[in-house]
């Protein structure tokens, strides 16, 4: 993240504006709208990032990638972020939006790391158990990692909760690398 303040500022001042106006959830799909583009096209975070194209142009290449698909206060917010220079935060400030949004309507994010992709059963199973521990709503996020072998990685709220063959096998590697008994035959 290049300026995590500034997104944070930024980021805060849009959550303060939609709540105001009504349009928080219309907002917070914008900015998982932004940050998807973000993640899929580097051409956009390029140009947001480019100091040779001129702020106009910029301006009207983004109108035209959002146009129709943002909402009215999204469009007006990434208009004075062109105005003000700071477009090359724009894809930091929709990841700190998306956080902040999730602290306001009580969410909490856990992410799921298994060996196979889990059929829908196993999840709604795994979200309840996680949601029983907590008073806050649970968004799920789930990737595959072949590496792991076999068992999960729990990533929720800066905890990490390793049950997975890769870790056990790492473990007994380590605990014959360090075997006490081979120095003291010798």
């Amino acid at each position: 993240m290049q300026n995590p303040r500034l997104a944070s500022r930024y980021a805060k001042s849009l959550v303060d504006l939609a709540s105001e106006k009504g349009q928080l959830e219309a907002v917070n799909a914008d900015m998982l709208f932004m940050q998807q583009l973000s993640k899929t096209n580097p051409d956009v975070v390029v140009l947001l990032r480019s100091p040779i194209v001129k702020p106009d142009k910029k301006q009207q290449i983004l109108a035209a990638i959002f146009e129709g698909r943002i909402n009215a206060i999204t469009a007006a917010f990434v208009k004075l972020l062109v105005v003000k220079g700071r477009e090359s935060n724009l894809p930091e400030i929709a990841q700190e939006f998306s956080k902040q949004y999730d602290v306001l309507k009580n969410i909490s994010k856990v992410k799921i790391t298994t060996a196979v992709p889990l059929d829908a059963a196993v999840l709604d199973l795994i979200k309840t158990k996680v949601q029983a521990g907590t008073d806050k709503q649970v968004k799920l996020e789930t990737a595959v990692n072949a590496d792991l072998i076999g068992g999960f990685v729990l990533e929720t709220n800066n905890n990490l909760f390793d049950a997975s063959v890769l870790r056990d096998l790492n473990d007994i590697k380590k605990q014959f690398a360090e075997n006490i008994y081979v120095p003291a035959i010798k």
